[in-house]
């Protein structure tokens, strides 16, 4: 492995600590090494925070150092004035020679600016590093902001034989057929901790009453999404309890309650 690959697979880990807590900001991670030793680390912690850059070089206990690195970061270091200012005019002030980009910004408001802002104060700048994984690792973010739409993911249980339920009377409906095992729930808690929001049918939310919440994961919650058509889900259900921001798509008018929305669409 390349050296500059090895630098920029830690800066990939560190940036995945924030998932859960920078959306609809990118992941993103940043290592700056001196002499092919690594003297700061970072990563975005949580959104409307300092951003990665801005972490990694606060952790230098030698700033004198910086005029003598490199500094990899998964995404073009932003280049406009948003929750914070700009990480590539923190770069220019630090004097860090040296920069390498997993990949570029597709945010309009960077978009390659940040990186030409840098070329334009004499820094030497790399593009490219692992830049399939460093897309791959905000593939939400990249969906959003190139295809103007939100990443989405499919998800159901299913048995070998092509099942996905037993053929349930009313009488057993409020209770989840388990298909999978605790480790396979884990997982599908993790991924819900990622995910902006999360969205059941009429008849997932009728028959297994689902929370849809995570429970077996660190992480924030993501938006409850319901289709009711026609206002048929009983209101003691787990989704309508009020504890988790919710959205029901419907039909008819229905006023809002806390946590608890209605959006009247055209079926």
């Amino acid at each position: 492995m390349k050296a500059e690959e090895k630098y920029m697979h830690r800066s990939l880990e560190l940036a995945e600590l924030g998932m859960g807590h920078v959306a609809p900001n990118p992941m993103v991670g940043c290592v700056i090494v001196h002499n092919g030793k690594i003297i700061g680390e970072g990563y975005h912690c949580k959104y409307g925070e300092a951003h990665a850059e801005v972490n990694a070089v606060n952790s230098v206990k030698d700033d004198s150092l910086l005029k003598d690195s490199t500094l990899y970061v998964t995404l073009e270091p932003c280049a406009h004035y948003g929750k914070t200012p700009p990480c590539s005019d923190l770069i220019i002030e630090k004097k860090i020679p040296r920069v390498v980009v997993g990949t570029v910004d597709p945010f309009a408001r960077v978009a390659g600016l940040g990186i030409q802002k840098m070329k334009n104060a004499g820094i030497e700048v790399v593009v490219g590093c692992l830049q399939e994984d460093c897309r791959e690792l905000n593939r939400r973010f990249f969906t959003y902001h190139k295809k103007k739409r939100p990443y989405v993911i499919l998800k159901w249980a299913q048995t070998i034989d092509g099942f996905l339920d037993i053929d349930r009377t009313a009488e057993s409906f409020g209770q989840p057929t388990w298909i999978t095992n605790t480790l396979a729930r884990i997982a599908v808690h993790k991924l819900r901790a990622g995910e902006t929001a999360i969205m059941v049918g009429t008849n997932t939310a009728q028959k297994d009453d689902p929370t849809l919440t995570v429970r077996d994961w660190e992480g924030a919650h993501p938006l409850r999404i319901v289709l009711d058509r026609s206002m048929r889900l009983r209101s003691s259900l787990k989704l309508f309890d009020q504890s988790v921001p919710t959205m029901v798509f419907t039909e008819e008018t229905v006023p809002a309650k806390r946590n608890l929305e209605y959006v009247q669409i055209d079926f």
